[in-house]
Order: structure tokens, then C-alpha cells, then sequence
């Protein structure tokens, strides 16, 4: 096992070394951003009754897409395993991850690849049939856990178990999708997985209110949008799509306002989001309304947090470490000038 991930590693990082800069003019040729999304996990990246396709991560590629061509309908979403959505991406599948990835070190030092952000700051947890009566996660010893192979919440288990002495047996699957139907089903005694995924999976389970999150909370989980290594222009784009949302936000500039603000806001830091002072798309080979158009069409982070994964969706979850950093949260985006 070892030989092979070293194996996939290498193949990983030499692909990436011969990935030609770009990114944006492929884009702008095809006319559409490829992006990379989960095969459906509500709140981030799942396609409705309709086929389209809606979330947080959904939601940063709709704003790339509103940056580049002035258009959030120009994406086409490929939903992805966690075995392949790297390999997708270094090899130009897609243009961009945005799929409930972990920024780590091993990741972004030797897989090819550059995190532009952190747009959900999660931690990992496990799921348990509350009439099992489990108030620890330390009483699961001798228990049966699914958990979604290839990811960061197998080996963080691994890890939590061995270092406290608890002794489990793991149920893999490919999709978290899988194993929360699996657990749901009875196969195991719990699921483990990033705490927001398992809110959204709960409410596909047959009786979600029979579920319950154990207290621990075992590990750091910042997810983000991923882009390949050697092209900085593409990878300031993702960056900045991101962070003018965050930016909108705190200036208070929302879908519903940005063009009164745009109109007759005299601050500086307003008319520079909004591209009509400061950098513009200079830079970037945007055009200087870049940041306007994503606020228009997709909303700043506030807007996408709360339709998708806030108390305004099903998840109904608080802003959290999620709230801007004059909020008391951890989201915080450098300056626009």
C-alpha cells in the first residue's frame, strides 16, 4: 500500500511538471470552466431534481465563472471521487477542485498542486444511532466504522484510535454517499466523516432524527478550492474570486445592493470592489468589473453560506469558525487595492 501511494504521488507531481500555463485562456477558448465537485453531498456540491447543480463549492466555481466571461452559468461540473480528483486536476481534466478538500502539507508540497483559500473551516466527527445510548467517542472500542477511503478522515481516525488505545474495524467506501447509506443501513456502528458533510448526509438518512454527533471533534479540517501548480494568473483568480466575496460581505455589499452601492457608495473600498477605482482586473486579465459580476450573480459569502449550508438551508448550521473575522470568526480576506 505504501509503494502505491509513493507511486501515485510521483505520477501526480510529474504531470504537474509538464502542465503549461494557461489556464485562463483554455478556459476563455472552451468557453466554460471545468470544475471539479463531490458525486453529491448536500450543501457543497449535490445536483437537484433538475440536474443543477448547487452548494458552497458549486458556488466558487459560479463565481470564477462570473469573474472570467461575466457569466455563473458558464461551468460544467464533474463530480469526482476523492481517489481521482487530484489526478483530474493535475492532468487538466478540470480547472479547479472545489470539492470539500483538506489543505495539508504533504498535499500542497508534492501532489502539484496550490489550495487558493479556505472557503469552510470544518473538523471531523463521527455519527452514531443515538438509541446506542454513546456519549464518547472513546466507547466505540471493538466498533465498526464506515468512513470514505482515500481521504484524510481515514487516516485522522487511524490516528485518534491508535493514539488512545481504541481498537475498530474500518468499513470503506468510495463516496461518503456510500458509507453514510451504509451506516444508515446498519452495516456499521458509526460514520465518520467532516462534521458539515455529515449534516448534510444526515438528512438522506430514513430517520435523521434518530442520529447524533459524538462531542470530540478530532482534527482540523480546512477545505478549499485547488487549482494546478504553474500558472499564477489562473490561481490569483480562484484566490480573488474567493476573497471579493468575503470582502463584499464585510463591506456589506450584497446581490440585492451592489448596484445602488455601485451608484452612490463614496467609499474607497466599496468603488474598488466593484471596479470602478484601485487595481480593477489589472493583473489578472480580468476585466475591471470582475468582482462586481460575482456579487451580482452568485452573492458575497454570507449569501452562499446561508442558502447553502446555513439556517437558511437544511443543514442549518452556525456561521461558527465560518463567520468573518470582526465576527468572531476565523474568515478573513487581504484588502482590495
Amino acid at each position: 500500500m505504501k509503494k502505491t501511494l509513493i507511486s501515485a504521488t510521483a505520477l501526480m507531481a510529474a504531470m504537474a511538471g509538464t502542465a503549461m500555463a494557461g489556464t485562463l485562456e483554455n478556459v476563455q477558448e472552451r468557453g466554460a470552466i471545468q470544475c471539479g465537485v463531490t458525486s453529491g453531498v448536500p450543501g457543497f456540491s449535490v445536483p437537484d431534481d433538475k440536474g443543477n447543480w448547487k452548494g458552497l463549492d458549486v458556488d466558487l466555481c459560479r463565481a470564477v465563472a462570473a469573474a472570467v466571461f461575466g457569466d455563473a452559468t458558464k461551468v460544467k461540473f464533474i463530480p469526482l471521487n476523492a481517489k481521482e480528483r487530484f489526478t483530474a486536476l493535475v492532468s487538466g481534466e478540470i480547472d479547479v477542485l472545489s470539492r470539500v478538500t483538506t489543505w495539508t502539507q504533504t498535499r500542497d508540497t508534492q501532489l502539484g498542486i496550490n489550495f487558493a483559500g479556505v472557503n469552510y473551516y470544518d473538523g471531523q466527527g463521527f455519527l452514531v444511532k443515538n438509541e446506542l445510548g454513546l456519549k464518547s467517542v472513546k466507547e466505540l472500542d471493538g466498533a465498526t466504522v464506515c468512513v470514505q477511503s482515500g481521504t484524510t478522515t481515514e487516516l485522522n481516525m487511524a490516528d485518534y484510535f491508535r493514539a488512545q488505545g481504541i481498537s475498530y474495524t474500518p468499513v470503506v467506501f468510495d463516496t461518503n454517499d456510500q458509507a453514510a447509506q451504509a451506516f444508515d443501513s446498519g452495516r456499521c456502528d458509526s460514520f465518520t466523516t467532516d462534521l458539515s458533510q455529515a449534516a448534510g448526509l444526515r438528512t438522506r438518512m430514513q430517520d435523521p432524527s434518530s442520529v447524533g454527533a459524538l462531542p470530540e471533534v478530532i482534527s482540523k479540517e480546512p477545505l478549499g478550492p485547488v487549482v494546478r501548480q504553474g500558472d499564477d494568473t489562473w490561481f490569483n483568480i480562484v484566490k480573488w474570486s474567493h476573497n471579493a466575496m468575503l470582502n463584499a460581505e464585510e463591506l456589506g455589499i450584497t446581490s440585492a445592493n451592489v448596484d445602488k452601492m455601485k451608484a452612490e457608495s463614496t467609499n474607497p473600498n466599496v468603488k474598488r470592489l466593484v471596479g470602478l477605482d484601485g487595481p480593477k482586473g489589472k493583473g489578472m486579465d480580468l476585466p475591471d468589473d470582475w468582482a462586481y459580476q460575482i456579487v451580482k450573480q452568485v452573492g458575497n459569502y454570507g449569501e452562499a453560506y446561508e442558502r447553502n449550508v446555513g439556517k437558511g438551508s437544511p443543514l442549518g448550521l452556525e456561521r461558527g469558525l465560518n463567520a468573518l473575522w470582526n465576527q468572531g470568526g476565523l474568515q478573513y480576506a487581504p484588502p482590495m487595492r
